[in-house]
């Protein structure tokens, strides 16, 4: 490991791309298919969390929330239901996500995924947004025990890049998620994509969108 080396870690949905109004459909068309009733506020309450978690916490009145096979079932339905919509409708990288890429490739930063999204979701959208070759690691749900806030998947993403967690800054937008990073010890810069930007004090970092972040940017705030 390079003591020196710098990495970027990425959350997925609210960072690169999002699809918040894209998991609100595919709950709401697993509602009907089940003919059940989602609870109130409910994407509210539990976007950036696992749908392992999610089920059995807000579905009791749907299945008995001890039944783990019921649960995968409806965790990975939910999951295909989505990626037939992104796949019918196409989506777009979020404003400055392209030129932030840009600017870590040329300055040899190395960028990883960290998200609680299933690795079919990332492999989806990514053949529609192109971004790939931007990304040397995918951590994925498949790769965690423990879902946000636990920092599993940051610690996890950081040793796949080879990059000390003090040295790694985090880009997030959900509560669960910032909460995350701050556990693995790293910079945190949260997005305002899914939550108002002053419900974001936590992070150590805060913008609108990532047309103000670039490499000499990240160097500053690690230094």
């Amino acid at each position: 490991m390079n003591s020196n080396a710098i990495g970027a870690l990425f959350d997925w949905d609210g960072v690169i791309i999002d699809s918040h109004d894209q998991h609100e459909e595919s709950w709401s068309k697993l509602a009907v298919e089940e003919n059940k009733k989602l609870p109130e506020n409910f994407f509210k309450m539990t976007f950036g969390m696992r749908n392992e978690n999610i089920i059995p916490n807000f579905f009791s009145t749907w299945i008995d929330v001890t039944n783990h096979r019921e649960i995968t079932r409806l965790a990975n339905r939910k999951e295909e239901i989505y990626r037939e919509i992104i796949i019918s409708d196409g989506i777009e990288p979020l404003p400055g996500v392209q030129d932030l890429l840009r600017s870590l490739k040329s300055e040899q930063i190395a960028c990883s995924i960290a998200s609680s999204t299933p690795i079919a979701n990332i492999e989806a959208v990514m053949s529609i947004i192109k971004l790939s070759d931007y990304f040397d690691a995918i951590t994925a749900a498949e790769d965690v025990s423990n879902g946000k806030p636990s920092p599993e998947v940051f610690l996890k993403a950081a040793e796949k890049i080879k990059v000390d967690p003090k040295n790694c800054v985090v880009f997030e937008d959900a509560h669960v998620g910032i909460e995350a990073g701050l556990a693995a010890n790293m910079h945190v810069i949260a997005v305002a994509t899914t939550h108002p930007i002053e419900s974001l004090g936590n992070a150590h970092t805060v913008t609108e969108n990532l047309k103000s972040i670039d490499a000499e940017k990240i160097k500053m705030l690690l230094r």
